[in-house]
């Protein structure tokens, strides 16, 4: 460090005694060192520092009844813990941890407790796919054969056929890159839908954790489309084939790629495909809720690295590191003087990408899609969320949302598989935080 020091002085004092040797270098370089010392100061304005709530227009004495509200979740025995966090104008105002992270053995939960984010990844795998888009290395209306040949000869179920198999036709289009970041492809899960596609998606176990992204894209070359392109929103792994996609734009496995170009730079030390026996300590159990209390299995998956790096739902994480993330986009794709997307691809991605006669998603009243995560159209049906805020969840209760209106950013971590519940939580979430502002944007 001494010695970046003397090597840093050596050069500025150089830099000082040429630009006196003309007046005009000199009125040039303090005008971009006072540009550059403004953007950094900008930037530095939303770097999530820790301030006074009212710094911000939040309410102190909302925010916790806010946190009362989270707490009693916990008490009641919905939850084994949970962690929050809150930031306005891309300031923290609130991180708060509660309960256990492993109930059985009485550990705390804490603020770097490590999580399941499951279909929080998706997000994730949407941003990695816009670096490549600015890279000129695809665009949204390209077909997604263009990237994955063994795609080309895709049919779509029509009807129901014999023996399990559906009688099929031709794609009216093909399936384009847009559709595929938006669940309109033509893809499912085999697992939120009954028809002989989904049973088929099951047969061959297309998500199976043992094997590897190219091993899924060979079973879905030999499966029909469960619906035409265009023709419906249907959840899917869409975004697990996004990952792929992401290997062949860069060339990189899709870890690294995302360990390179979002995690690091970011600071998310603790974002992987699984936790290891070094911070294993730090994993939080997994329940689920029902009229017995929790149950728990007992910590396995996620704790080894495995070969099938799940673009749709494979990431662990902490409350702090994913929210590093959501501010990030909060920033118009910034944090800390790193820029990862400019503020026209984040706003590409929370514009409603929905094909035209779709108003909304199933299932997400007052919600249409973007590139992978839900966009408000209606807020009083979603707890008080500005119009245009962007957001998603997991299948083990974490969620996350931006609200650009309100200049509002919201991570919750939980593991909890009642969705029913989780949903319950995330509209009680939102309805209290909201009531905490005293300054409204609107």
């Amino acid at each position: 460090m001494a010695t970046l020091g003397v090597t840093m002085h050596q050069s500025i004092r150089t830099l000082g005694i040429t630009l006196q040797r003309t007046g005009l270098a000199l009125l040039f370089s303090v005008s971009t060192l006072v540009y550059t010392q403004a953007v950094h100061a900008q930037s530095a304005e939303r770097n999530l520092a820790l301030v006074a709530p009212e710094e911000v227009g939040i309410s102190s004495s909302g925010l916790a009844a806010f946190n009362a509200g989270m707490h009693a979740e916990v008490d009641k025995g919905n939850l084994a813990g949970i962690v929050t966090m809150v930031a306005r104008e891309g300031k923290l105002v609130q991180l708060d941890s509660y309960g256990y992270q492993d109930l059985e053995n009485q550990v705390p939960m804490a603020d770097d407790t490590i999580f399941r984010i499951f279909s929080m990844t998706k997000p994730v795998t949407g941003v990695a796919l816009m670096i490549l888009l600015e890279e000129g290395k695809f665009s949204l209306d390209d077909p997604v054969e263009k990237f994955i040949p063994e795609f080309t000869n895709l049919k779509v179920a029509k009807e129901d056929g014999p023996n399990g198999i559906p009688i099929t036709e031709e794609p009216h289009h093909k399936m384009t890159m847009r559709e595929l970041m938006s669940h309109t492809g033509g893809l499912t899960y085999g697992a939120f839908s009954r028809s002989q596609v989904d049973t088929m998606y099951g047969q061959v176990n297309v998500l199976d954790g043992n094997s590897t992204l190219k091993d899924m894209i060979d079973k879905l070359a030999q499966i029909p489309l469960r619906q035409q392109p265009g023709s419906a929103w249907h959840y899917s792994v869409s975004v697990d084939v996004q990952g792929y996609v992401v290997e062949v734009l860069s060339g990189q496995s899709f870890d690294d790629f995302l360990q390179e170009r979002i995690f690091a730079p970011l600071g998310m030390v603790d974002t992987r495909f699984y936790v290891g026996q070094e911070k294993a300590d730090r994993f939080s159990r997994e329940y689920t809720s029902g009229p017995n209390g929790l149950s728990s299995p007992e910590n396995e998956a996620f704790i080894e690295p495995t070969p099938f790096l799940s673009g749709g739902g494979g990431l662990t994480s902490t409350a702090s590191d994913y929210m590093k993330f959501a501010q990030m986009l909060g920033n118009g794709g910034e944090l800390n003087g790193v820029r990862i997307l400019t503020q026209e691809s984040v706003d590409q991605m929370r514009a409603n990408q929905l094909p035209g006669g779709m108003t909304e998603i199933p299932g997400y009243a007052g919600n249409a899609f973007g590139l992978d995560f839900a966009v408000v159209m209606d807020p009083s049906k979603n707890g008080g969320m500005s119009e245009g805020s962007y957001w998603w969840w997991g299948i083990a209760g974490s969620w996350f949302w931006v609200d650009p209106v309100e200049d509002l950013v919201f991570v919750g971590m939980i593991q909890n598989r009642n969705l029913g519940y989780a949903r319950q939580l995330q509209l009680m979430s939102k309805e209290l935080l909201y009531a905490t502002i005293t300054e409204s944007k609107k």
